[in-house]
């Protein structure tokens, strides 16, 4: 027992559909294509049109070796003592894993990890200003462990 006019069903692919089903009242078969082309369009640009923000906020850090009192000065993005943590980890990480030959690395190899502690100097908004600050705090404290 049929309840009226059949339309073409399909699964939508599209991340706030879940996978349901929709019918779709089209009685042009080019009219179909004409919405389907523009629905994929829109999945596949799905949430790439934002605007990415330049004004992030980034952590002017510094890490001291407490043994020698040698330390460097970085940059990360975040304002966070989480993000400065992860940071600390990725530093110790590529200082054991991979064979820099950057100060830092050396150090954090010969007087181990517990050596070192970090600190935020500064939170700023934005790369450049971030970039610029670090540029500065360098070029007044030359610190040791910055590989020139």
């Amino acid at each position: 027992m049929s309840h009226g006019k059949k339309f073409p069903s399909f699964r939508l692919k599209y991340p706030k559909s879940k996978g349901k089903t929709f019918l779709l009242p089209f009685k042009d078969p080019s009219e179909r294509r004409v919405f389907l082309d523009r629905l994929t369009e829109r999945c596949y640009n799905y949430g790439m049109n934002r605007k990415k923000r330049s004004d992030r906020r980034h952590i002017v850090y510094s890490i001291t070796n407490a043994e020698t009192g040698e330390f460097y000065i970085g940059i990360t993005q975040g304002f966070r003592q989480k993000d400065l943590k992860v940071r600390l980890q990725k530093h110790f990480r590529r200082a054991m894993t991979e064979n820099k030959s950057w100060e830092l690395c050396k150090s954090i190899r010969l007087h181990g990890q517990e050596s070192f502690l970090a600190q935020i100097v500064e939170v700023v908004r934005g790369k450049s200003q971030a970039h610029a600050l670090e540029r500065e705090l360098i070029g007044e404290y030359s610190p040791t462990l910055n590989t020139q």
